[in-house]
């Protein structure tokens, strides 16, 4: 699974391990995450800032 990294403040967001606080359990894709989601952390980058940092 795959991982994204804010640019900002460097949350990271895990497809396997999920967002709970956020609603999105462990196993949800990139995909399934609405455009205008933004950094739970900071606040400041929505998703299509974030950067893919690992493939699996």
């Amino acid at each position: 699974m795959n991982a994204y990294i804010c640019p900002i403040c460097d949350y990271t967001y895990t497809e396997s391990t999920g967002a709970a606080r956020e609603g999105f359990p462990p196993g949800t894709a990139w995909s399934s995450i609405p455009d205008d989601w933004c950094c739970p952390d900071c606040g400041v980058r929505e998703k299509v800032d974030f950067t893919l940092v690992a493939q699996s």
